[in-house]
């Protein structure tokens, strides 16, 4: 699953100009598309598209109006290298009922949250 969150003045207003001009399905998160893989197309895959209320402090600490979102397996291994190879992780890996969330820091200072998906 791939992420685009992006800040908008009004994601509600934003998310409904969408539904009515795109005939986008959106919810409170914003909305979903399926895709099959590449590789298996027996696999259904995801991308979450989802507008972020200006100002709100979700990115920090970057200072971007979006953050980068990648779908990963291994997140516990994953951080254990980014760690090792002196990486900003912010917080604590986050045990959510979608997967598991880790957010980290590019080397331009953009916010990446990493997550795996429960299975």
């Amino acid at each position: 699953m791939e992420v685009s969150c992006f800040f908008a003045e009004n994601p509600k207003a934003t998310r409904e100009w969408y539904a009515k001009n795109l005939n986008m399905n959106v919810s409170d998160w914003g909305a979903m598309f399926e895709s099959r893989s590449f590789d298996d197309p027996e696999v259904i895959e995801t991308t979450q598209w989802c507008p972020t209320k200006t100002g709100s402090d979700y990115f920090a600490p970057s200072e971007k109006p979006f953050m980068i979102n990648y779908r990963v397996q291994n997140i516990e291994g994953l951080l254990e290298q980014l760690k090792n190879n002196g990486v900003t992780i912010l917080g604590n890996l986050i045990d959510h009922e979608f997967g598991k969330f880790a957010h980290i820091l590019d080397s331009d200072g953009n916010k990446i949250e990493l997550w795996e998906p429960n299975e």
